[in-house]
């Protein structure tokens, strides 16, 4: 992955490996649509989720998003109501090692079906955070495949995850846990799969498959969504590709890393502030690290996004004559947001990386 000192990793699992998973899935296939006028209730961990979901499943569906508008979803604590919600849905969709109180809640819960989107695409391992690494040089890029090599899943009960000597691997356990008792290792896979469009398609195809083993009645129109919605991902992915295609320079800093995949995709290095975790301080070290990163690759934009302060970014500008711009990694829309959705707020995102990168 072309962001700075990270450690290529393995694929932990594939679309293809996901259509033999949800095949799997015991009790899903003929529950069919529950509550209120033959819906499917299903419940989503944070937006980008919850926005495939609303996509695919249409009027079919009746969507609860555990993360409110606004929220930081790295930080979301599960109320004891939402634990009761869960196991009344149909169908959770959810994002294993964003939120580690969501993680716990689906685990304890015994709703029907679960699907972890981290098994619906690859992932990589990030190494330990910037601020504790010393620096490396630009390091060679290599292209990402469009796909994942084929991984193995397996069934627990209902829900489906990749092989666990991929998906477990250095995920957490010497990891050091924050104030509030949540794990943001810096050693897992970096969960912000959604922010490249390739990777969010294979998202939405799985996601696609689970509506349709829960729901068969209706498994023609969530086809016919998830084909339009991944035509809509790879057009974007093309406006992107072509876009990023030719710039000043390939290097952008971010208050978090929240940018890796879409970093990698498109023949770019992230340099972040903080890690994967976007309310950590920077050390000092890390702050004169990238002082030096802004002279010698002729970076001229500092971004910070909508649900974290930006006061490090600014701080970071003014110490380096550098500007300030935000690069929202989606994980919330707002007022604040630069668009009302999934589409319009990336189109937003290139429009700032073009400026910052100086495409031509």
């Amino acid at each position: 992955m072309n962001v700075r000192r990270l450690i290529p990793g393995t694929a932990v699992a594939t679309t293809a490996a996901t259509l033999v998973a949800l095949t799997a899935l015991t009790g899903c296939g003929d529950a069919g649509a529950s509550g209120d006028g033959g819906k499917l209730d299903v419940m989503a961990s944070f937006y980008p989720l919850g926005y495939l979901v609303d996509e695919i499943g249409g009027d079919h569906v009746r969507l609860t998003t555990l993360t409110e508008p606004g929220q930081e979803p790295h930080d979301l604590e599960v109320s004891a109501r939402q634990r009761a919600a869960m196991e009344e849905s149909d169908l959770i969709v959810y994002l294993k090692g964003l939120q580690p109180a969501v993680d716990e809640a689906v685990g304890q819960s015994e709703a029907r079906t679960k699907v972890d989107a981290t098994t619906l695409t690859s992932l990589e391992k990030t190494g330990a955070a910037r601020s504790e690494e010393p620096a490396d040089e630009h390091p060679e890029h290599t292209d990402h495949p469009e796909h994942g090599e084929p991984g193995h899943e397996h069934q627990d009960g209902d829900e489906t995850h990749a092989d666990e000597t991929h998906a477990d691997e250095g995920a957490g356990e010497d990891a050091h846990a924050d104030d509030h008792g949540h794990d943001h290792s810096h050693d897992g896979p970096d969960p912000h799969i959604w922010l490249d469009p390739v990777r969010y398609s294979e998202v939405a195809e799985g996601v696609g498959k689970a509506l349709e083993k829960a729901d068969p009645d209706h498994a023609a129109d969530y086809r016919n969504r998830t084909d339009a919605l991944v035509k809509r991902l790879d057009a974007l992915h093309s406006r992107f590709r072509s876009g990023l295609k030719d710039t000043r320079s390939e290097v952008f800093i971010t208050t978090h890393s929240a940018f890796g995949y879409l970093a990698d995709r498109y023949g770019l290095i992230e340099e972040s502030i903080s890690g994967l975790n976007p309310e950590s301080e920077p050390s000092g070290a890390r702050i004169k690290e990238l002082q030096k990163v802004a002279k010698a690759d002729d970076v001229n934009t500092v971004f910070y996004e909508t649900l974290v302060s930006d006061r490090t970014a600014k701080s970071l500008a003014a110490d380096t004559g550098m500007r300030t711009d935000v690069l929202d990694p989606i994980e919330g829309i707002t007022e604040k947001s630069r668009g009302d959705d999934y589409f319009q707020v990336m189109e937003a995102n290139l429009t700032a990386l073009r400026t910052a990168l100086g495409a031509k």
